[in-house]
């Protein structure tokens, strides 16, 4: 590997901002001071006007490999992620075959191993009798064993009593959730029908998959950490009763000792539910955009410190897939490209602050899954960086689009900042545009 030498940056990490030189060797950072010389022998990046920042751990999305890469693949989607500055991803089992079994986790690894231009980790899936597999699970291999509370493909529905009795007991590791209630969704979509028929308006979507069903989910979820003091993490929240129910919970726990978390997703960050007119089916999701004052609440819960992680819930599917009816359109928005850009804008609005962007996308991330020597810019640690121009221009277009399935919500979109360079484990990975490795990226470990 060859040695790196970045001049000039400015640089957002641990709740400061600063300028600085960096000095890269053997992947990690080897120095970190206010002026480092040129040797001549590393290659030299001159970051003036640029900030750097560490690489996005995404701890949420759906690169659809195996099963369906006519829509994504590890490979495609990773390359993606890393020119949104993302430069390690845990990817979510409810793929086909499903990740439910140990032997299905190795075979995803593989793929990763194969073919991840960025860091890697496979979520294992839960099922409603799978408990003997899940206590094969190794917890410092595996970033955690993924439930889904709501409804999933396939048999990844987990509905009984009994099952997430012994799942919240017996998991060897981190517990993330899906939190909606079939049962109150499939009444409401009942209803749907009956006033709309076949012509069931894509508005009503957050009216379909409510607040209620997310609530009563995630309630049920916390009383059940609560009573075997499971590690929770709930993904995706998207309601202010939600967010309510999390910051009485830790209520007085700082937070490294928290045992409930939680997470906002970008879909639910950058859309409200007046973007349906405009957006339609591009922006349906599970859990829906909602309201104004649940992307408001949301933001709120990250800038006061209760909701920890900022992820992104990439799930690609096909054009022609999404431009359907409201209920013959999958649920799924890709979105791993444009996170740091779409975060920036937030940002530019005075709605997050540059260190609580990087707070909620790296180092809580690497905190709460003890991930070792990542999520932080500090020597020794792994060199995944990203250097951004935070008044730069991208525009979002058809062309730049490097999600296999080709379209983005914010296609046409311009925003105010763009990504530079990221380095993934001390290599190049992207530049000015141009993906520059082959490098393959690393399996994550987990120190606990």
């Amino acid at each position: 590997m060859e040695k790196i030498l970045i001049k000039n940056a400015t640089v957002v990490n641990e709740n400061r901002i600063f300028p600085s030189d960096l000095l890269i060797s053997g992947g990690r950072i080897e120095k970190i001071a206010s002026d480092i010389s040129h040797d001549g022998r590393s290659r030299l990046i001159n970051a003036e006007g640029l900030t750097l920042l560490p690489g996005i751990i995404d701890d949420q999305v759906h690169f659809r490999e195996p099963g369906g890469t006519v829509k994504a693949t590890i490979g495609s989607e990773s390359r993606a992620a890393v020119a949104g500055g993302t430069t390690s991803f845990m990817d979510m089992p409810n793929t086909t075959p499903q990740t439910v079994t140990i032997d299905e986790w190795q075979k995803k690894q593989q793929i990763g191993a194969a073919t991840s231009i960025a860091n890697y980790g496979f979520f294992l899936g839960a099922t409603n009798d799978n408990i003997e597999e899940v206590k094969k699970l190794d917890p410092k291999q595996c970033p955690g064993l993924k439930i889904f509370m709501g409804s999933s493909t396939g048999n990844m529905l987990v509905d009984k009593e009994e099952a997430l009795d012994a799942l919240f007991r017996e998991s060897p590791a981190l517990i993330a959730t899906h939190c909606e209630r079939t049962d109150i969704i499939a009444e409401a979509e009942k209803k749907a029908k009956e006033k709309y028929r076949d012509d069931v308006p894509v508005s009503m979507h957050p009216v379909i998959r409510s607040r209620e069903a997310c609530l009563k989910s995630a309630q049920t979820a916390v009383n059940l950490a609560l009573r075997h003091h499971a590690d929770l993490h709930i993904f995706h929240m998207s309601t202010r009763e939600e967010v309510e129910m999390l910051t009485e919970i830790n209520r007085g726990i700082i937070r490294e000792h928290r045992k409930i978390t939680a997470e906002a997703c970008m879909p639910h960050l950058m859309f409200t539910d007046s973007d349906y007119e405009q957006l339609g089916t591009k922006i349906k999701c599970n859990p829906a955009v909602k309201t104004k004052d649940d992307r408001n609440a949301l933001l709120e819960g990250i800038r006061n410190g209760t909701i920890d992680i900022i992820a992104t819930d990439h799930a690609p599917h096909l054009a022609s897939e999404k431009n359907n009816t409201y209920f013959k359109a999958p649920s799924g928005i890709p979105m791993c490209q444009h996170t740091l850009t779409g975060l920036i804008e937030l940002f530019h609005r005075n709605e997050l602050s540059l260190e609580q962007i990087v707070q909620c996308t790296s180092h809580n991330v690497a905190s709460r899954y003890h991930i070792a020597l990542r999520g932080f810019i500090r020597e020794g640690y792994y060199a995944d960086l990203t250097l951004v121009d935070l008044n730069g221009s991208f525009k979002v277009s058809s062309e730049n689009i490097l999600y296999k399935c080709g379209w983005s919500p914010f296609e046409n979109r311009t925003f105010g900042s763009r990504v530079v360079f990221t380095l993934v484990n001390g290599v190049l990975a992207y530049a000015e545009g141009v993906i520059c490795t082959a490098q393959k990226g690393m399996a994550m470990v987990y120190s606990r």
